[in-house]
Parts: structure tokens; C-alpha cells; sequence
């Protein structure tokens, strides 16, 4: 499965999972020029060095990278495309319905898509197991992960996407 997710996720998963249990990992933001260094080695098809002390001592460039890889992809990863089916999904009542209709939305997404998503969600599981020391429970890595996802066309047209994050 490894081999079929993109490396820039495997990599910065795998770094984050052995050293990066901090407080705030995924919502602290690392020094912008770190992360810039770190896309740009990422960029010329490198395998960079994770472990270099620059990266070490700026755990967050990781995650932030991370999210920025997600949140730059022409299509997102829950793609425009099921955009709809997903608010949709989460919108309607009863709320007991909605882990199904959700696993339903996911069931059409590309291949390539859905092992991505996969193996991010099992990465994000392993953090939040450790939320007593990063301060980061299910429902905040859901909250920081969201915007990079799921995102609407329309909506980016508009300029109103909510970069916040």
C-alpha cells in the first residue's frame, strides 16, 4: 500500500510518527522559510533529510508542509467532483446515519484517492492516540485537515475558500 501513496505524505507521516508527538503538531505552523526549503527539496525529486537538525528543531515545518502538499493538489483528495455528496453526507439528519453515508461518498472515490486517504486517516488515528501530548484530539486534526481535503470549486472561485488554515 506504502509504495501507491505519495511519497511528500509517507515521508512527513512517517517523521512526524517518530518524532514529532508534540504539542500542536499539524496546528502550530513551522518558519515559513524552513517549509519553503523543505517544498523545495521535496520539488527536485530529493529524498530529504527529515533528520537534519534545521527540520528537527522545527518539528511544525513538517506538518505544515504536509497540509500545504494537500492543500495545492489541482483536485483535492475528496476531489470537487463528490464535494456535494460529501455536505450532503454530513447535512442531513438523523446524525446516526451519517458515519454510513460518509463510507458511501468515500466508496466513489478514485483509487489512487481513497489509499491516500487511507493511509492519512490511519496516520492522523496514531497522532490523535497521543492527544494527551499534543493537545491534538480527533476532532481538532479534523478541524486543521478539513480545509485541505474537501474543498468546492465555486467557492475558490469566489475567493472565499477560508485559507485559515
Amino acid at each position: 500500500m506504502c509504495h501507491l501513496v505519495p511519497y511528500v505524505l509517507k515521508s512527513c507521516a512517517e517523521f512526524i510518527e517518530t518524532h514529532g508527538i508534540v504539542d500542536g503538531i499539524y496546528r502550530l505552523s513551522g518558519v515559513t522559510s524552513n517549509i519553503q526549503r523543505l517544498r523545495q527539496e521535496f520539488g527536485s525529486d530529493q529524498c530529504p533529510d527529515l533528520t537534519r537538525e534545521v527540520y528537527l528543531q522545527d518539528i511544525h515545518c513538517v506538518g505544515s508542509l504536509c497540509k500545504l502538499y494537500f492543500r495545492e493538489l489541482p483536485n483535492p483528495l475528496l476531489t470537487y467532483e463528490l464535494y456535494e455528496k460529501f455536505t450532503e453526507a454530513v447535512s442531513h439528519c438523523p446524525e446516526e446515519g451519517q458515519l454510513a453515508r460518509i463510507q458511501n461518498v468515500i466508496q466513489e472515490l478514485p483509487p489512487s484517492h481513497y489509499r491516500t486517504l487511507e493511509y492519512l486517516i490511519r496516520h492522523l488515528a496514531h497522532i490523535a492516540s497521543f492527544s494527551s501530548k499534543t493537545n491534538m484530539h480527533a476532532r481538532n486534526l479534523a478541524l486543521v485537515w478539513a480545509p485541505n481535503l474537501l474543498r468546492s470549486k465555486e467557492i475558490e472561485a469566489t475567493g472565499c475558500n477560508g485559507d485559515a488554515a
